[in-house]
């Protein structure tokens, strides 16, 4: 273990990412893949599979997660792809986490490749930069997986760090900075900011970090809610939020419910609650930057009776036009006609938004695969026999 236990009252924080996870994985099992354009794909063979990482060589060429294979192609004809190996990703996660915990047992799990470590007892910002090289040499050494380290007082900060230089960088983030590094960049930028909250501060005349952190709080709050203060305190660098080892990947599920005035048995007055609570969803799950791949409705009848119907969906969802389509067909399949006293919808399993092609591939992509399978069998099929020749089933 790296430094001596220290006490100190001033948090220092590692986030830990490792670089392009998956394409290192397979490049440390097999060393002819290291150095050239290659990317991780469901159906290497098949020109709509989905990448779900690629190479650092890959993307020098404007190649991406998410892009199909026949876009990539396009773009680097002799670009390598390679089926994804979960027990294998899954086995080396394990292994960098071990690693981790050698050092302390404060590391909390954010993702699958991910990590918060707070070095706070173990050597704090004396030792914080030979502790975070020692960590990221261990990794390469032992595993022969890259990473990069931020290091700051507090998490928010500590994940910005980590961004500025990939790969197998390590950037010390002190509050001082804040203003020179961060303030300049726009919103966008800014970790926890998605599109549309992104417009939401445009429409206050927020543009940049800077003007968030410099904006006054109630017009921020008033806008955007609690939410809003948190980005605003972030913004000037406060994130009071502890490095916790239990936290982790049973997060929270985002839900909202509403009694009717009197019960109803109207269909499109059910249909239009529902259009309104899928909206109030999607503006919880864009404050705190997640999406869900199960959702869940409720009704309760005018005789107390409760119902709930669940689905659990291929990909994450976060938008309230998917929640709300998601939602309607659940209750149009299995509403019986009886009046109504309550709507629920509640969206589970939630993942962060940083986390989609990660959740994507390692807990969602083999169903994925299949559903790209069978997708292929349609067209051959539409193909042969003609259009709607069959459908897919719900």
């Amino acid at each position: 273990m790296v430094g001596a236990t220290v006490t100190s009252s001033a948090k220092v924080i590692l986030h830990l990412d490792m670089n392009s996870f998956f394409a290192s994985v397979e490049q440390s099992h097999d060393p002819s893949l290291k150095g050239i354009p290659m990317a991780v794909a469901g159906n290497p063979k098949e020109r709509r599979g989905i990448l779900v990482t690629c190479s650092y060589e890959a993307r020098a060429l404007g190649i991406y997660t998410t892009m199909t294979v026949g876009e990539a192609r396009r773009l680097c004809p002799e670009l390598v792809i390679v089926p994804p190996d979960f027990e294998k990703y899954r086995n080396a996660s394990n292994a960098v986490f071990t690693i981790l915990r050698t050092y302390t047992d404060l590391v909390e799990p954010v993702s699958i490749d991910e990590a918060y470590i707070d070095i706070t007892a173990i050597g704090g910002l004396t030792s914080a930069w030979g502790i975070a090289t020692d960590m990221q040499q261990r990794l390469l050494r032992e595993l022969d997986l890259p990473c990069s380290i931020g290091i700051a007082p507090n998490k928010f900060l500590a994940k910005t760090a980590s961004d500025m230089k990939k790969p197998m960088g390590i950037t010390i983030l002190r509050k001082r900075q804040i203003e020179s590094l961060l303030w300049p960049l726009p919103v966008i930028e800014m970790h926890g900011i998605g599109k549309s909250t992104e417009e939401k501060l445009h429409a206050l005349g927020i543009h940049t970090i800077g003007d968030l952190a410099n904006a006054d709080e109630l017009k921020v709050k008033t806008s955007l809610g609690k939410n809003g203060l948190r980005l605003h305190h972030r913004a000037n660098g406060v994130d009071h939020r502890p490095v916790d080892p239990e936290a982790a990947e049973e997060r929270k599920s985002v839900g909202s419910s509403t009694t009717l005035p009197i019960d109803a048995t109207d269909l499109m007055e059910c249909l239009d609650k529902f259009k309104w609570l899928a909206q109030k969803i999607a503006t919880r799950l864009d404050q705190n930057q997640l999406a869900g791949s199960v959702i869940m409705i409720q009704i309760r009848t005018s005789d107390w009776r409760n119902q709930t119907r669940s689905r659990s969906l291929l990909n994450p969802i976060y938008k309230a036009e998917d929640i709300y389509n998601e939602a309607s067909e659940m209750f149009k399949t299995h509403w019986d006609g009886e009046p109504i006293r309550l709507l629920g919808i509640t969206v589970s399993n939630v993942v962060s938004m940083n986390e989609l092609h990660e959740q994507l591939s390692i807990y969602n992509y083999e169903k994925h695969a299949k559903d790209e399978q069978m997708n292929v069998l349609v067209s051959k099929l539409d193909e042969k026999f003609g259009p709607g020749t069959i459908k897919r089933g719900n």
